[in-house]
């Protein structure tokens, strides 16, 4: 099966976004506050939203970390505990163990178009990374890297990355990786803001690609 380019899944998160409704705002915010955003954001997304306790989600978020024991990850561990997490116990994602040599957790993100994400355990560091685009899907590849080492550091988390997978082609990633010991709420914030961080990059370097955005009848 042919790999789809984040074009696709920007496309269909767009499409579904619209059809529920919603609208685009783009505010800015401290650093520090964007988790914070991350959980206010989901609120309003309800037609029914209580907005009176918008605080509640980033004040549970303490008393989460303080409960939790640190322990290290396996790929096998983790997929079981983020199987049975709220993020995936709904139509929001699904979690898929991919058993090898190597295992790997394969992430399908429903509320941004089905994007795919791969997660390992690999020693000390747990690697969240998704499929950009191919490189012969950028108009001119050393300007495209320019920008990207100039501006990747505005996706919080998240780094870009140019691998060649086994079918012989190079492929852009962007990822995010985190100790092995992390709490398990990190995890699913490391997933969920990777998968948004996939979203805005490729619409953030939209002009630099052949490829497009707007959906195909």
């Amino acid at each position: 099966m042919k790999a789809k380019s984040s074009a696709h899944y920007q496309r269909e998160y767009r499409r579904r976004l619209r059809e529920m409704g919603l609208v685009k705002k783009e505010i800015w915010v401290h650093p520090d506050n964007a988790k914070l955003l991350r959980d206010i954001e989901k609120t309003l997304r309800s037609a029914k939203a209580d907005t009176r306790h918008l605080h509640s989600a980033s004040m549970s978020i303490t008393g989460d970390s303080a409960m939790t024991d640190i322990k290290r990850w396996t790929t096998n561990s983790l997929h079981e505990a983020l199987a049975a997490h709220d993020a995936f116990q709904g139509e929001s994602a699904t979690i898929e163990l991919i058993d090898g040599a190597e295992p790997a957790l394969l992430i399908t993100m429903k509320n941004f178009g089905d994007l795919p994400l791969f997660l390992t355990v690999s020693g000390e560091q747990i690697i969240v990374e998704a499929v950009l685009w191919g490189d012969k899907d950028v108009t001119d590849i050393a300007a495209f890297n320019d920008t990207v080492l100039r501006t990747h550091k505005y996706f919080p988390l998240s780094t870009i990355s140019l691998d060649t997978l086994a079918d012989g082609k190079s492929y852009y990633h962007m990822f995010g990786a985190l100790s092995a010991t992390s709490i398990l709420h990190n995890i699913v914030f490391e997933i969920e803001t990777l998968a948004s961080n996939v979203i805005q990059a490729t619409e953030a370097y939209s002009n630099l690609l052949n490829i497009s955005l707007e959906a195909t009848n």
